[in-house]
């Protein structure tokens, strides 16, 4: 038994330490969209912004806002409304005294479609800009964003370009969870490896996807994604699997979201997708489940109970966890203190996979913006 235990702290230490190498290599290798020159007027070509919105008379105000003041000559903003029964329709009217708003009602959603990607299949159609941006209705943008992310796009030759946002953590609670979420990104994607055409790696984010118009119709535009609950990852997996280039950057500061107000309401909103992630595949569930578990809250468990190598093979996987939370932290702007908290986040993520998995299941699908999506066509939309 001793022996065991020694090798699977050794294991552990093993597998923080070259994690950690991986990461630090990794996140050198993603450019920052402040350190980007922006574009000249005459060399920005015409960008069409493009996002879905379902009751959000909340949070539409902020980000429109910022939508229609950017500092760019040649673009276009496409708001598709998706069946809002609040005061969404009403916003965007009041907004379409800006010419560069162009409003788009939904009044029903077609079978063999979640209403995210058709609304989003909508606002494209009735676009026209040579590259396209990809958003949600709360995702807040500074004014030079689109100079800076289009002349990176130019320059590094990239079809696709995701941007990693800042999110806005107002709690004690949100920044346990989110800044172990972030982690769990960094380490579960290794999104610095989208930037090698030679990798299959594919990252995307809903907050901000720019994308080459010609891309976005060679890869079947989200028509390819109709039943696809995780459909901003997948739009980068559909660009890499078409031979496209796709490249990551960060924008802690230039584009920024307010995600769920609580750790209730981060964990409720992600439970139609981190099941959909694992494909509807609950062995595959139980298996990133197990992983997270035990090689994230399980060292700080046995720490108490180990002597000689097991202890010290499994403090060193304890403490280069904590260096690369705390990296994360420091990254992402929350205090690296919060480091320590490593094993409350990790427990809160476990849960959040397990209630994805569990309501789906009993359910057999997922509730999303009113619409109950049987699990049976999910899986047939799975890309």
């Amino acid at each position: 038994m001793h022996s065991l235990v020694m090798a699977l702290t050794f294991a552990a230490s093993l597998f923080w330490i070259l994690n950690a190498i991986d990461v630090a290599r990794g996140a050198r290798k993603i450019p920052a969209i402040r350190d980007i020159a922006p574009l000249d007027d005459s060399d920005c070509p015409p960008v069409s912004i493009l996002f879905a919105a379902r009751d959000e008379e909340e949070k539409l105000p902020g980000a429109l806002q910022t939508f229609l003041a950017l500092d760019y000559p040649r673009y276009e903003v496409i708001a598709a409304d998706d069946r809002s029964e609040d005061r969404t329709a009403e916003i965007l009217k009041a907004a379409e005294k800006n010419a560069r708003l162009k409003y788009v009602r939904i009044n029903s959603l077609p079978a063999g479609w979640l209403g995210k990607p058709h609304a989003l299949q909508q606002a494209f159609e009735r676009s026209s800009g040579e590259w396209l941006v990809f958003t949600d209705a709360d995702v807040h943008f500074s004014p030079d964003l689109l100079r800076r992310s289009v002349a990176l796009a130019k320059r590094e030759g990239w079809d696709h370009l995701t941007v990693l946002g800042g999110v806005e953590m107002h709690t004690v609670g949100e920044t346990i969870a989110l800044t172990f979420f972030g982690m769990g990104f960094v380490m579960g994607v290794r999104p610095w490896r989208t930037n090698d055409p030679h990798s299959k790696g594919y990252t995307g984010v809903g907050a901000f996807q720019l994308m080459r118009r010609s891309t976005y119709e060679a890869i079947g535009t989200h028509r390819r994604l109709a039943m696809e609950v995780v459909d901003d990852m997948k739009l980068g997996k559909l660009v890499k699997e078409a031979g496209f280039r796709s490249g990551v950057a960060k924008a802690w500061k230039e584009v920024r979201v307010r995600w769920h107000a609580g750790v209730g309401n981060i964990v409720r909103g992600t439970t139609k997708n981190f099941f959909a992630a694992a494909g509807y595949n609950w062995g595959l569930m139980c298996l990133q489940l197990a992983m997270v578990f035990g090689m994230c809250v399980l060292p700080w468990l046995a720490l108490p109970f180990l002597r000689g190598w097991a202890l010290i093979f499994d403090a060193i996987a304890v403490a280069v966890m904590i260096a690369v939370h705390a990296g994360v932290c420091i990254e992402v702007r929350a205090s690296p203190i919060y480091a320590v908290t490593e094993p409350i986040g990790a427990s809160i993520f476990c849960w959040m996979l397990a209630r994805s998995t569990i309501v789906t299941l009993w359910n057999g699908g997922i509730e999303w913006r009113g619409t109950f999506y049987p699990l049976e066509e999910l899986r047939k939309g799975v890309v």
